[in-house]
């Protein structure tokens, strides 16, 4: 079976980043967060060498496989490839999916990163299987981060668009919900897990929120929009 013809739970997505996670190492992060809930998990190493890079990526690699959990490479096809991730995730900057494609084949899973309904349809359009949309709520986590595009984004592009969309900036318990009744099919949190003290019980509570917006009483009666991926 091709990874991307399986039907992957994009309900809460995990970003890493070492510089909050302080002295605590990724792996007892990633660990504890899995336990509480994570679904899917992206490593992503923007000052890292090569090497370096691959030696984390391997040691995540078997932890997220372990708990049958896919593990995304941010940007880095090559290191997804030699690690044999799941996948991998591109911002607009990056290769581009069509070309990712190429190289990666069908069977790894291809995130993009959009902040607009063109990019999102782009992105669909080249093979993307999920897009991240945002950044939706200001964040600190990413210093060039563009400005927060809203809800009202996510509601768009879930019109337009038949593939998988998560949420991304800003999101935490309390505003999780908001973003799965906007039509997103998941949350992605890079703070609001590694930053805390005890990533598993921070995991639990974004996916309580999570389960409790797919309620059908927290819609008011209406069902949010679902890919048909």
């Amino acid at each position: 079976m091709k990874t991307n013809d399986r039907k992957i739970d994009y309900s809460l997505y995990l970003v890493t980043d070492r510089f909050p996670a302080a002295s605590r190492s990724l792996g007892e992060i990633v660990s504890e967060g899995i336990a509480g809930g994570v679904t899917v998990v992206q490593l992503r190493e923007k000052n890292t060498g090569t090497r370096d890079f691959l030696d984390l990526a391997l040691g995540i690699k078997q932890i997220t496989s372990a708990s049958r959990i896919p593990l995304i490479i941010n940007d880095r096809l090559d290191i997804a490839l030699a690690c044999e991730a799941e996948g991998v995730h591109l911002g607009q900057e990056d290769m581009g999916c069509r070309f990712a494609r190429r190289i990666a084949g069908r069977s790894m899973i291809l995130g993009v990163s959009v902040s607009t309904l063109d990019e999102a349809l782009a992105a669909e359009a080249e093979g993307a299987d999920y897009l991240g949309v945002g950044p939706l709520f200001a964040t600190l986590t990413k210093p060039d981060a563009l400005p927060p595009t809203g809800l009202d984004l996510i509601s768009e592009i879930r019109r337009a668009v038949q593939i998988p969309l998560v949420g991304i900036g800003g999101i935490n318990s309390e505003n999780a919900g908001s973003v799965i009744r906007s039509g997103a099919d998941g949350i992605a949190v890079v703070s609001a897990v590694v930053a805390q003290p005890h990533p598993g019980w921070a995991a639990k509570l974004l996916r309580s929120a999570i389960d409790q917006a797919r309620k059908p009483s927290s819609h008011s009666g209406k069902k949010t929009p679902s890919s048909k991926r």
